[in-house]
């Protein structure tokens, strides 16, 4: 699988001739800040319709199918080949979004899917503590988990780390941190970094990194830095 980070929470993963892209942002200045994407996809996965951070595929080339993962059934579904599972949550319980972006706080959803014989989880813009039923569930299951670490209106460090425990990942990839190009006040992906052993940690250099099944690190949960590329 080839893993391109552009910005924020939004990745595109290609593997066996499919390429899905997660949570678009809506780009441009007064917006999120980020460049367009301007790339092709076969799938596109949003954790909310309304958040324009995490649900503007209107700049992804090619005909995408999008699925956003609020409407999904219990069981999943499946696009264009790739076995798709959502896990509502919300984006906050606690965080003023009337007062702070006149909305009132959204549905979300993590979300589970398979490409390239790895199994991925997006957080998402989960601002509160993994369900415990989502974490039985997810416990074994992900191969890759997309990691939110930017902390404030998303999920605290230590409940993530109490996640990233209890599910178990083999690969662990920092998004939704801070980016001088955007335009959120959110910490630095090294506040998450300073509370691991430096030797679970590889710092890419790029915003691309191919992983396979064969190649996922043995010193689980193994964290690659990805650089933001929009």
């Amino acid at each position: 699988m080839k893993i391109k980070f552009y910005a924020h929470a939004c990745f595109r993963l290609e593997a066996g001739g499919l390429a899905v892209i997660t949570d678009p942002y809506t780009p441009g200045p007064g917006h999120s800040g980020f460049d367009p994407i301007e790339e092709a996809a076969d799938v596109v996965i949003m954790s909310s319709a309304t958040d324009a951070f995490h649900s503007d595929p209107s700049h992804v080339r090619g005909e995408p199918v999008v699925v956003n993962a609020l409407e999904l059934p219990p069981e999943g579904t499946e696009a264009r080949g790739v076995p798709i599972r959502s896990f509502r949550a919300y984006e906050s319980k606690t965080f003023d979004y009337q007062s702070e972006f006149g909305r009132d706080p959204d549905a979300n959803a993590l979300y589970h899917f398979t490409l390239g014989g790895l199994r991925m989880l997006h957080m998402g813009d989960i601002g509160n503590p993994v369900a415990r039923e989502h974490l039985d569930a997810l416990r074994g299951k992900v191969d890759i988990m997309l990691a939110l670490t930017g902390e404030h209106a998303t999920i605290a460090l230590d409940d993530l780390d109490d996640a990233i425990k209890a599910i178990g990942p083999r690969v662990v990839i920092p998004m939704h941190y801070f980016n001088p190009r955007g335009v959120l006040k959110i910490e630095p992906v090294e506040r998450f970094l300073d509370r691991l052993p430096p030797e679970s940690i590889t710092r890419v250099g790029g915003p691309e990194l191919e992983l396979t099944p064969e190649t996922l690190p043995s010193d689980a949960p193994h964290v690659y830095v990805l650089e933001q590329s929009r």
